[in-house]
């Protein structure tokens, strides 16, 4: 498998990395059975957080004695140093490990405040002195913000949402972090999900060199599409090119990620899926949408108080309560053309 450098840090990855948040909806030995089939494959890098429930101890039960032959990322959402450094200290326990090798801190807002001593920065450059993680990065939803903390040259790592459906803004933050020798880790490859194309997802990260993809699988058989996107040497083609034209002009405009920063909703309302639904039903199998379970998920819509706590949250901007009402309309009348009584 080709390798891709991140930045300044030198550190080889595969072309195909691991995000390890999925793993986190499955039992422990599906998990070990995914982590060890991707490994055995040759991916080398996987990408974590402290805030993806049992996600690291996963990690650490699937490569406690492999350590050495693999990157890990990990990240913390402390909002205070104390919190960086104790969100740390767990997740070495959970991966069963002294170190990661990047030590991020997750969605920032707002570049931190380098010279407070107390602060989050401050804290990695703690945990690296301490030879608790070997680089430092960022993650981040707002372009802006990551843009601002690769150009303050205080991190090695990025990472953001890139996909073949981002603008052209989103493609210059690559090419921004080329420049700067900043390591690129590009989240949400498949958009949340939305995008169904393996083959075109790939071809598509064939052309940015210095962005990692971490795809986020829970599946074998998801893996199994990009290890052969890659043993099978994918690379762009006109009939590629048409199906992303396609992801372009159907997503196109602002449109939920099912990041899921909204939630929780306190009416207990699925914002981050019922916001995409009208995707989801077009782009994944439909039926799963259709049963009495599900309309009484929908019914909670109505109880939507439009508080706007998860606009408040969104990293995207979104109007999510005004996308939640279109999503219910729209699954109505997806019910009704599928033959569906009220």
């Amino acid at each position: 498998m080709k390798m891709k450098k991140l930045g300044r840090t030198g550190l080889m990855a595969t072309e195909n990395s691991f995000g390890a948040l999925p793993i986190q909806r499955i039992d422990a030995q599906a998990a070990v059975e995914l982590l060890h089939m991707a490994y055995d494959a040759g991916v080398n890098y996987y990408d974590t957080a402290r805030a993806y429930t049992d996600s690291e101890e996963k990690l650490g039960k699937a490569f406690r004695d492999r350590r050495t032959s693999i990157i890990i990322s990990t990240k913390s959402m402390g909002q205070t140093g104390k919190q960086v450094m104790e969100d740390l200290d767990k997740s070495l326990q959970m991966l069963q490990t002294d170190y990661v090798d990047i030590l991020q801190l997750h969605n920032i807002k707002a570049v931190p405040d380098a010279e407070d001593p107390e602060g989050i920065h401050q804290a990695l450059e703690t945990a690296r002195k301490a030879g608790k993680c070997r680089f430092i990065g960022v993650t981040s939803h707002r372009r802006d913000v990551a843009e601002a903390a690769a150009k303050t040259g205080l991190y090695d790592t990025v990472q953001f949402p890139i996909s073949h459906v981002s603008p052209q803004e989103d493609l210059d933050l690559v090419k921004l972090c080329g420049d700067l020798d900043v390591g690129f880790i590009a989240m949400k490859g498949l958009s949340g999900g939305l995008l169904t194309n393996a083959r075109a997802a790939y071809a598509f990260f064939q052309q940015l060199p210095n962005a990692v993809p971490i795809w986020g699988v829970q599946k074998k058989e998801e893996l199994q599409d990009f290890l052969d996107c890659a043993n099978q040497g994918v690379t762009m083609t006109p009939e590629l090119e048409a199906e992303i034209e396609r992801d372009r002009k159907e997503l196109a405009g602002n449109f939920c990620r099912g990041c899921g920063y909204c939630m929780p909703c306190r009416e207990g309302i699925q914002i981050n899926t019922i916001a995409r639904l009208p995707q989801l039903l077009r782009r994944s199998p439909w039926q799963q949408y259709m049963t009495p379970e599900w309309a009484a998920e929908m019914a909670k819509v109505e109880n939507c108080r439009r508080c706007g706590a998860c606009e408040s949250k969104c990293p995207y901007g979104l109007k999510c309560t005004q996308l939640l009402r279109e999503s219910l309309e729209d699954w109505k009348q997806f019910r009704k053309e599928k033959g569906y009584a009220d």
